[in-house]
């Protein structure tokens, strides 16, 4: 019986622990979506991308929006001169249907993720979130640091750049 406590304690450790909730929110609640990602070195690519894409200005407004952060690495991950295709000037249009996929319209935390869930993005077509092993992903992403509080927003860190089905 005195096991029981312990090994529930431990469960819900792992459950709490997947989601890496940022307990500094609070001091970048005052900084929009853009301004949050500028202020993160780990983002640099996406905020180039967000640029190149003329979406700042849109990210940077009232919103709430949710925003599935891909990392440098992430976009490292991509196929050697993908990044660097993107952000020329003709692929722009090609550029913002990636970046708007990784936005939801509204504030979608950790604590309102289901298994198996789908999410319309603002490029037009779902995301889907997959709950496994107290670990969330949106499509084969991982969610590393989840629930980044911006003032028009949410932000959730992902290990991969998801790509709109084409």
């Amino acid at each position: 019986m005195k096991k029981l406590p312990i090994v529930f304690a431990m469960v819900m450790l792992m459950v709490t622990s997947s989601f890496t909730a940022n307990k500094n929110a609070s001091l970048h609640a005052d900084a929009d979506i853009v301004d949050l990602a500028v202020k993160t070195e780990f983002l640099s690519t996406l905020v180039a991308a967000v640029k190149a894409g003329d979406l700042a200005g849109v990210l940077k407004g009232e919103g709430p929006f949710t925003v599935f952060a891909p990392t440098n690495d992430a976009f490292a991950k991509l196929p050697a001169g993908t990044v660097e295709n993107l952000l020329k000037p003709e692929n722009k249009a090609q550029l913002v249907k990636v970046l708007t996929y990784h936005v939801v319209p509204g504030k979608v935390y950790s604590k309102d993720l289901k298994n198996g869930m789908k999410a319309k993005t603002v490029q037009g077509s779902e995301v889907t979130i997959t709950l496994q092993g107290g670990k969330a992903m949106v499509n084969k992403a991982n969610v590393t640091t989840a629930d980044i509080e911006a003032s028009n927003g949410v932000v959730h860190v992902i290990d991969a750049v998801i790509l709109p089905p084409m």
